[in-house]
């Protein structure tokens, strides 16, 4: 007898980080499991608050739950990561999940092309499903890709619409815990590209995300604001890093935001700098590409 091989769908697993959200965490779950994908789903849920685990234990028992005792914030999901065998993993947030298709349809693209690392789909975002602002910025990337390509070129992406290939994905260290969660896609992104994978934007790799109510708006910006310095200390090369540190001091003169996130910044930059490892001059091109693209070069 010829044995049974797993469909595309099965090929992907998914992985979602929660923290004192436990409703909607079991709204997300109720979502995928009416997938006809089925796929494996991990939860890292990332105490000490309101835990979830003894409510996804009773009604969805084929989820697998880790426990964290602090907040990983971003880097719950490479805990995720490490514990699955699939070849490629979909990232949710509990607040989001995916189209029926998408994932089998990621799945087949990452089969089709083996140098592609990274899938960053279209995210719609509310019962009125707008576009997310940055999918809109992906759509229409500036950069030149291989003719090839099942997609876009991007150097960046949103985490609750990304599906990863699991080995590219451990191999670039995954998501940093340093950055929380607030913009800490573009390391990772960058770091992937910087290895050699390729990253695309697909508007047909479909997730939804209805934002919670239960969050810190302002210190989700805040972090933003500090996590792109810290990129730019991170990755850039000294003439941009100086460029769009010189752009925050402007900036934190005029919004109390941009203020906090500075000083939150400049109070890790011995770290920032101790790790810095500034891209290929190829790749800062491409970056300075996308700067003027969205309006931020000079």
């Amino acid at each position: 007898m010829v044995p049974l091989q797993p469909t595309r769908a099965a090929r992907v697993a998914v992985v979602i980080i929660t923290r004192d959200r436990a409703d909607e965490l079991l709204h997300t779950l109720a979502r995928l499991a009416g997938l006809a994908e089925r796929p494996h789903v991990v939860v890292v849920d990332q105490g000490p608050g309101q835990r979830a685990v003894a409510a996804v234990r009773r009604r969805f028992p084929t989820v697998q739950v880790i426990e964290l005792d602090d907040d990983h914030g971003a880097a719950g999901r490479n805990v995720g990561v490490r514990a699955v065998d699939s070849p490629y993993v979909a990232f949710c947030d509990d607040d989001s999940w995916w189209a029926p298709g998408a994932l089998a349809r990621a799945a087949r693209l990452l089969d089709e092309h083996p140098d592609l690392g990274l899938i960053a789909g279209r995210v719609l975002v509310g019962d009125d499903e707008q576009l997310e602002p940055a999918c809109a910025e992906m759509a229409a990337s500036p950069l030149d890709g291989d003719p090839g390509l099942p997609g876009r070129r991007v150097l960046g992406f949103v985490a609750c619409g990304a599906v990863v290939r699991r080995a590219a994905f451990l191999a670039a260290g995954g998501f940093t815990r340093r950055l929380g969660v607030g913009g800490e896609e573009q390391l990772l992104a960058v770091d992937l590209a910087a290895r050699g994978w390729e990253l695309v934007y697909r508007d047909d790799v479909v997730a939804h995300h209805h934002p919670s109510q239960i969050r810190d708006r302002r210190r989700r910006d805040e972090l933003r604001v500090r996590n792109q310095l810290w990129f730019a200390w991170l990755r850039r090369r000294h003439p941009t890093a100086l460029r769009i540190s010189r752009a925050a001091l402007l900036a934190a003169a005029r919004q109390p935001v941009a203020r906090t996130g500075l000083l939150h910044a400049v109070s890790g930059a011995p770290w920032a700098l101790a790790n810095r490892r500034p891209v290929p001059a190829w790749l800062e091109a491409d970056l300075r590409a996308l700067d003027a693209a969205a309006g931020s070069d000079s």
